[in-house]
Formats: structure tokens, C-alpha cells, sequence
């Protein structure tokens, strides 16, 4: 029988977001300028706690300010949770993403390569509902199959947007837990550490560049810092995030 991924380990894909699927999808697809979200994290209302039933310890995430400025604030130790976006949004309609981000430091003993370390200081994720109405043949099955053993679909598939750990790791990669979950490192290394940077990606662009086809429409966001598989201590920073 299938085993879904995040039966296997709920990090992989950010476990409950298959949830995404019960989440108000904001409108058809239609010719849209306006920006869907811009989050200052003045407070955290329009987010949820997604926590893991294997995991004990949990990440904690503050609103607040930082030199003034109103900011996410994630300190991590030997603990993984994330933050789920409670909205959906359509990618084609709503393609690019930017936030300002910092570190206060990376996880030296980390390989997002390996299973062994899987942890992240920060890390960004886009996550693409499962459309039952346009699968077929085995992938309607797999997912069928998933949900029977979980009580919800699983994502469709993943774009994770991370600070990674390591000065070599690759451009892009697949989760070591799951190949629908692309692991893109934007910065690497520690050599940015303390510092507010700025990012600018466009989804679609990428989900074509990574899996080869076209994302699914619907997808929601998540922001995750863990530290559970190095047993170590991280903390993160995120100014603003906004898609457009």
C-alpha cells in the first residue's frame, strides 16, 4: 500500500498542509494586478501553528520588533514546527514572491542532502494543493490511497525556498524524504549570517525548472526553522513577505 511522505516524516513536506485543500481558494483565474499578500508581521493573525506529532519540541515564532521593525522572529531548539499562511492563492495569477530575511546563524553539522540533516535556519515554502479533478491513472490512485490512511490529500508537491547550511550544496535538489518536495537554496553558508537580505523569486518559473511541468494553480505559503535532526539551536528573521 502506498505510505504517504509525510507519513514517513512530516517535515518533508510540511505534514498538514494538505489541509490547503479545505482553505478558501480566492477567486478563478482572472486578469489581476493587485498584490495578493503583504505580511509585516505586525502580528501573526493571519497564520497557524503547524505542529508534528513525532516531533516533541516546537520552534517558536514572535511577532515583534527587531531595531524597530516590526519582524517573524524563530528560535529553534533541537525543535520543529512551522507557520501556514491560512490563504490560498492562484500562482499563475499571483507568480512572484519576495521577502527580507536574516540568520543569526547556520547549522554547521546540517546536509539538507541527507535525512540525517535535514534542518534549516529558514526556510520559505510554497505549497501546491492536490486537484483530485485532474489526476489520473496512477497518481489518482497513489493520492486516493493517501488519503484513506491520513483522513486529507497530501500536497500535490512543494517549492522550498531555503538558507542553506552548506557552501556547495546544489543549485537545486529533492527532499531526502520526497521527490515532490524541490529544495532551491538561495544563500548558503554563513558568510551572510546578520544580515537583512532581500529575495525575489517567480514561482511558476521555477516549479517549471525543478519538476519539469506546470504547477497546479492552487497553493498556500509556510515558513518553517528546525533544528531537530542536529539536535542544535537556530534562530531566524523574516522583515516582510509579499506575493504579487
Amino acid at each position: 500500500m502506498y505510505t504517504s511522505p509525510m507519513k514517513k516524516h512530516a517535515k518533508g513536506v510540511l505534514a498538514a498542509l494538505a489541509l490547503t485543500a479545505a482553505l478558501p481558494f480566492f477567486g478563478p483565474p482572472q486578469a489581476c494586478a493587485e498584490t495578493f499578500l503583504r505580511e509585516d508581521f505586525a502580528t501573526l493573525d493571519n497564520w497557524k501553528e503547524q505542529t508534528f506529532k513525532k516531533i516533541p519540541r516546537h520552534t517558536t515564532y514572535t511577532a515583534g520588533k527587531v531595531n524597530g521593525v516590526d519582524a517573524l522572529m524563530a528560535d529553534s531548539r533541537s525543535s520543529a514546527s512551522g507557520l501556514v499562511l491560512q490563504k490560498v492563492f492562484d500562482v499563475y495569477e499571483h507568480p512572484l514572491l519576495r521577502w527580507r530575511w536574516k540568520v543569526g546563524n547556520i547549522i554547521p553539522e546540517a546536509d539538507g542532502t541527507k535525512k540525517t540533516g535535514d534542518d534549516y535556519p529558514l526556510r520559505i515554502y510554497v505549497v501546491f494543493t492536490y486537484d483530485p479533478g485532474s489526476a489520473t491513472g496512477f497518481t489518482k490512485l497513489r493520492y486516493s490511497l493517501a488519503k484513506m490512511v491520513n483522513g486529507d490529500y497530501p500536497p500535490h508537491s512543494t517549492l522550498n525556498y531555503v538558507w542553506a547550511n552548506v557552501e556547495n550544496t546544489p543549485d537545486h535538489f529533492r527532499s531526502p524524504y520526497t521527490d515532490r518536495a524541490a529544495i532551491i537554496p538561495l544563500r548558503r553558508g554563513p558568510a551572510d549570517a546578520g544580515i537583512w537580505l532581500e529575495e525575489s523569486v517567480n514561482i511558476v518559473d521555477d516549479y517549471r525548472r525543478v519538476f519539469g511541468e506546470d504547477p497546479p494553480h492552487k497553493a498556500a505559503l509556510a515558513i518553517m526553522t528546525d533544528t531537530d535532526n542536529t539536535r542544535s539551536r537556530a534562530t531566524a528573521f523574516i522583515d516582510w513577505i509579499e506575493v504579487d
